[in-house]
């Protein structure tokens, strides 16, 4: 299967980490454009003035780890694209032009299943999406959860477990499966 993963899936770490986790276990093929990338970056910002550094460190990590991910197109191909928000058509310009199969977002109203349809593609939401990759792959995901929980505390400075750092990180649905 293959994804682009639109910039609020990238920004949140916990998130981030459990769904790249996620495609490293599952053989799943990840994507995204430059500028979701620069997205990701600007959006950092607002976490404080180290935020955009480690962002971009992040993302070059990411570039060298999954190194034929960053999806490039023809400007005609984005302009003649439609969503309710035309800052989004990159999103879906990334996915047609990849042929990927989903975008995985939380923005679900900016991403139509009919618009979508008619471009060969879907969207999913990051926890329907690491759901699925549990149900196929329990014991390897528990693994990431423990993993990235594991992390989250190192970052933090703050115990953390692991249920309730998914529930934060917007994957409730994850989080029930893994309890």
């Amino acid at each position: 299967m293959r994804f682009v993963l639109d910039t609020c899936v990238l920004f949140p770490t916990v998130m981030r980490e459990m769904l790249l986790g996620a495609a490293n276990i599952t053989g799943w093929t990840p994507l995204w454009s430059g500028r979701i990338l620069e997205e990701w970056a600007r959006a950092a910002r607002k976490i404080g003035p180290i935020g955009e550094l480690q962002a971009r460190a992040e993302i070059a990590l990411a570039k060298t780890r999954w190194p034929k991910a960053e999806v490039a197109w023809a400007s005609a191909l984005e302009n003649r694209l439609w969503l309710p928000d035309q800052n989004d058509r990159h999103v879906l310009a990334a996915a047609v032009a990849s042929s990927a199969d989903l975008i995985v977002t939380l923005n679900a109203s900016d991403f139509p299943r009919a618009t979508l349809r008619d471009e060969g593609v879907d969207r999913i939401d990051p926890d329907k999406l690491l759901v699925q990759a549990y149900q196929e792959y329990s014991n390897e995901i528990r693994e990431l959860g423990r993993q990235v929980t594991v992390e989250a505390t190192r970052l933090s400075g703050k115990t953390w477990e692991m249920l309730p750092l998914l529930k934060k990180a917007r994957l409730p649905r994850l989080a029930k499966a893994l309890a």
